[in-house]
């Protein structure tokens, strides 16, 4: 029995215990994605639905079923005040909701992900953070697992941090750890983790992975996004040997790389043989691969996202995906119909850091058009600007890749009509001309 376990047994409690001494008009942050622990949103809506808790902030990104069905539940997210740092499906609904009703609901934050452990220590009062933690063990430390991203930062200067423990939870290196000593209470919910399938990459995605893999060198570290274009550039890379991980998000894909002996980063210059990430989100097999494996390091979103960090990685390569470029060479990757869908994310963190690293490649891979076709993706002119045309450099669609970098505006404009559908370059010609882009 570790000498830790009468600390740990004198504050472990009930879920509705634990959130009893939340206040109200205080801030409550909940970590993202897989890290939201069930059992105490569940006890803290019943406290808001019932009157007890009023004048609730919530702070979260990217929002799950757990979310969904609690604090941002039809009946509840009208008694709360709700922050979210990145849009998804959960968010979508609600967002749709607010549309049709008029009613504010949900408020939409715009950072980069490096910047989210800065608002917690400046910006936000985080009195209350909760989050699921793998089991102590016996030096007295929990994982935070699939979650380092800015989990870390508002465990440190939360006024009351509440742990989840599930046993599903992997237990994850790096700076994942929190000492039994700095929690304020425990409570324990042996559940099934939130699971993120992966999506099977069409024909478009592979022929995208197709032109991808030639400038992706040998002894390569790569960041990659999830999704099918991500899904297409990752199985397009089985033939490379001695790749690196230096991620913001680790998904499924990579962990078949890995099993592949593609990656194994041997020839990284900063955490060398290190898989690196700040969040990790994947099916139950992803979750079991990373348990106690002494390959995988997490740290903070401000430290792996950080440009600084990125610029060190020599041979980067940057793969992210978007809405639409335009003729710029402006990128959106969170816009869609003049609304918000999405968020920067850290797509901006590493298009700018492979931009300053050592033969860094950063590279925007898309489907030339959406909605079954109806609608290109190269447009005449972006409604927000996520990623900057002066760090804009591969841009990919299944109709071959340019390289933006150096190129006069004029130049940009003909090398992304020539990998835009066929059907709409004549149109996009005309719109340059409207303005003498061309």
């Amino acid at each position: 029995m570790s000498e830790y376990s009468n600390l740990y047994q004198s504050k472990l409690v009930t879920p509705e215990k634990a959130v009893k001494n939340i206040k109200n008009n205080t801030t409550l942050v909940v970590a993202m994605a897989a890290g939201a622990p069930p059992a105490l949103l569940k006890a803290i809506a019943a406290r808001v639905k019932n009157d007890d808790l009023k004048g609730l902030q919530v702070w979260f990104k990217i929002a799950t079923k757990h979310l969904g069905e609690t604090l941002l539940a039809d009946d509840v997210i009208e008694k709360v005040d709700a922050h979210s740092m990145f849009l998804s499906g959960i968010d979508h609904a609600i967002v749709k909701r607010q549309q049709q009703t008029g009613k504010k609901l949900l408020s939409f934050v715009p950072v980069n992900f490096s910047q989210i452990p800065r608002l917690m220590r400046e910006v936000v009062k985080v009195n209350t953070f909760v989050i699921t933690v793998s089991p102590m063990d016996n030096a007295g430390y929990f994982s935070f697992g699939t979650n380092n991203d800015y989990a870390t930062t508002a465990a440190q200067v939360c006024d009351q941090l509440l742990v989840e423990v599930n046993p599903n939870m992997p237990r994850v290196f790096g700076q994942s750890q929190i000492h039994v000593s700095q929690v304020s209470a425990i409570i324990e919910n042996e559940c099934p983790m939130i699971e993120f399938p992966s999506t099977e990459p069409g024909e478009l995605d592979m022929k995208i992975g197709s032109y991808v893999a030639p400038v992706v060198v040998d002894g390569a570290t790569i960041q990659l996004g999830i999704g099918k274009v991500p899904e297409g550039v990752a199985r397009s890379l089985y033939g490379h040997k001695d790749l690196g991980i230096h991620t913001e998000l680790f998904s499924n894909g990579m962990v078949d790389l890995i099993r592949r002996g593609v990656v194994n980063g041997r020839r990284k210059s900063i955490h060398p043989n290190k898989i690196v990430c700040t969040l990790a989100i994947g099916t139950k097999d992803t979750y079991d691969f990373m348990n106690d494996n002494s390959s995988f390091e997490t740290y903070s979103s401000e430290y792996v996202n950080g440009i600084s960090t990125v610029a060190k990685i020599d041979d980067f390569v940057s793969i992210n995906t978007a809405i639409s470029i335009d003729l710029y060479g402006q990128v959106n990757a969170e816009f869609i119909a003049g609304h918000e869908y999405s968020g920067s994310g850290g797509q901006f963190d590493f298009v700018k850091g492979a931009a300053m690293a050592k033969r860094g490649i950063s590279i925007i891979a898309l489907h030339s058009t959406a909605k079954d076709g109806a609608v290109s993706t190269i447009v005449p002119k972006v409604d927000m600007v996520t990623d900057v045309r002066m760090d804009v450099e591969h841009v990919v669609t299944e109709f071959g890749m340019v390289n933006l970098r150096g190129k006069s505006t004029k130049e940009r404009a003909l090398a992304l009509i020539s990998i835009a559908d066929p059907r709409f370059q004549e149109q996009l010609i005309q719109e340059a001309k409207k303005v003498t882009l061309i």
